[in-house]
């Protein structure tokens, strides 16, 4: 059985990482699927006989999400684009928040004033009402109503449809009891015909800015996690010494092979892992054992990649290099933990499955 790591984008709330965890476990050839919508990542085991990464990224697209595969990501210098991509949708997230609050917050005053302020109970103020929450409602909350249709054309109901059915009715009916007033008032029992019916713009508005809110709090966060891991991978050498055809090369380090003779001069990085071939040392290890004293290296002792050389110079042969080596395991450990659920999280998802459909 083998492994692999999805990035997936397009998901909105827990019940479509649940819906992508069945479409996956669904592929032939998947022993088990576990997506976590607070990463973003989907952890897949599949027997590569029967099934390839490429036909797991198929199975996502066709639940109406994208997916790509990390590794692949990771070797064509794609994951820096997605670092900016996740770094625009929290501007995008900000900027939207920004624009609804800022409209929502004059409607607000007004609807819990309830009349009793004259000043905000002029002729006319549910048109101002109807002017100031249209641009929240197309602007900023079109991403629910998108959503919400995307997930309609698949048969399922997730958040965005909740929040598009929530929020739109209250638009289209306080729209239409603003443009129309005289259709509403006579059905309600005790009003006049000069009476008005009440509006809701409030209810759509602030609700679109708070659930703004907490999707701009959580891509910050989701921000933050990528960047423990880049940090990571980010303390790993970019180059090393290698003797080849008797000389010495600077190469890019993923270049070196197992078998390679490195030199590494005092204060250097350490490239890979390997074995210590000729000359002493003390070596810096506390990014992977907390210890603060350097190490003292000698012949026959092994050294690791990304640890950092202090005092002597040294040659050694690499025994792991790429995927192998100790930092590369650890990066791949962090992003499994983030990847995996808790059992009380499997429950959430679970419930979050039907929770939409229960509330409809």
């Amino acid at each position: 059985l083998k492994q692999a790591a999805l990035a997936i984008t397009g998901m909105s709330c827990a019940a479509c990482a649940h819906h992508i965890e069945q479409s996956l476990t669904a592929t032939t050839g998947v022993r088990r699927a576990n997506v976590n919508f607070a990463t973003l990542r989907a952890t897949v085991e599949y027997d590569p006989a029967a099934t390839d990464v490429h036909r797991l990224v198929e199975a996502v697209k066709d639940a109406g999400y994208r997916a790509t595969d990390t590794a692949e990501a990771e070797s064509s210098g794609e994951e820096d684009a997605e670092s900016a991509a996740r770094e625009e949708e929290y501007f995008d997230l900000r900027r939207k928040f920004s624009v609804a609050a800022l409209l929502s917050l004059p409607v607000l005053l007004i609807a819990m004033s309830h009349g009793r302020i004259a000043a905000l109970n002029f002729a006319g103020v549910e048109w101002l009402q109807l002017a100031l929450t249209t641009p929240v409602v197309f602007y900023s909350g079109w991403q629910f109503y998108r959503g919400a249709w995307a997930a309609l054309r698949h048969r399922l109901a997730d958040m965005n449809t909740l929040i598009a059915v929530g929020t739109g009715a209250a638009y289209l009916y306080s729209l239409a009891a603003t443009v129309a007033p005289g259709f509403f008032a006579p059905g309600h029992e005790g009003m006049t015909e000069m009476a008005k019916p009440p509006v809701y713009f409030e209810a759509a508005g602030v609700i679109i800015a708070l659930i703004l809110l907490g999707q701009m709090l959580e891509s910050r966060a989701r921000g933050k996690t990528s960047d423990a891991i880049r940090k990571l991978v980010g303390l790993q050498a970019k180059t090393a010494r290698v003797i080849r055809e008797g000389r010495e090369q600077d190469i890019p380090l993923s270049d070196v092979i197992l078998g390679d003779t490195i030199i590494v001069r005092p204060g250097e990085k350490i490239p890979v892992d390997g074995l210590i071939l000729e000359g002493a040392s003390a070596v810096d290890e506390s990014m992977l054992t907390g210890e603060s004293l350097p190490v003292d290296k000698a012949m026959g002792d092994a050294v690791f990649g990304a640890t950092i050389n202090k005092t002597g110079a040294f040659r050694f042969k690499a025994t792991k290099v790429g995927k192998d080596t100790v930092l590369q395991q650890i990066v791949r450990m962090v992003q499994e933990a983030q990847g995996a659920k808790a059992p009380l999280a499997r429950l959430a998802d679970r419930i979050s499955s039907v929770f939409t459909p229960m509330v409809i």
